[in-house]
């Protein structure tokens, strides 16, 4: 049995749909939490269009604070997780951050594992399709309004055929048979 972990997603990893089934994913519970000391930001770069294509990232301000969710999982689902992210590639890296549940449940979590990125491409934006994964993990999570809100007020472009196409293909390589070996 593997060791039992907190992954604390805050973009498109936020959506059960996506971590389940995009990912394979087999996580035991969630929690909306917040994160004092990061900044949610919508401009790391894309493998595939990099200079036009971008993706939420976290980055470190003393006075900012970023809400997601902590999903509870096998240590195997978050290695998964960091490998079909490309930490391996330095797409993001992996960071520990205090974590406070938005909401009193049993056993909390206090800390969790994210993924950061240095990259940055200020003059691209995240897709359309891509916020509404987002804006509808949130929704899902029971984020507050106001960040929902928040989150749809982020300029979006409609996705190319070149990441469609891309992502179609990824998609073949990422998910798990079965789910979690956990």
């Amino acid at each position: 049995m593997s060791t039992v972990v907190w992954y604390f997603a805050y973009g498109s990893n936020m959506q059960s749909a996506t971590l389940r089934g995009r990912r394979g994913i087999a996580y035991r519970r969630s929690v909306a939490v917040r994160v004092r000391g990061w900044r949610l930001v919508l401009d790391k770069p894309g493998l595939i269009a990099p200079d036009r294509q971008t993706f939420a990232n976290i980055v470190p301000e003393a006075t900012a604070y970023v809400l997601g969710v902590c999903f509870e999982m096998s240590a195997d689902d978050l290695a998964h997780v960091e490998l079909t992210e490309g930490v391996k590639i330095e797409n993001y890296r992996r960071v520990m951050v205090a974590v406070e549940p938005l909401a009193e449940m049993p056993d909390p979590p206090r800390e969790a594992a994210t993924l950061t990125s240095d990259r940055r491409a200020d003059a691209a934006r995240p897709t359309t399709r891509y916020m509404e994964i987002v804006i509808d993990g949130a929704v899902e999570h029971g984020l507050p309004p106001e960040w929902v809100a928040q989150l749809r007020t982020v300029s979006t472009i409609p996705e190319d055929a070149q990441s469609l196409a891309f992502r179609n293909a990824l998609d073949q390589v990422m998910r798990r048979p079965g789910g979690s070996s956990a």
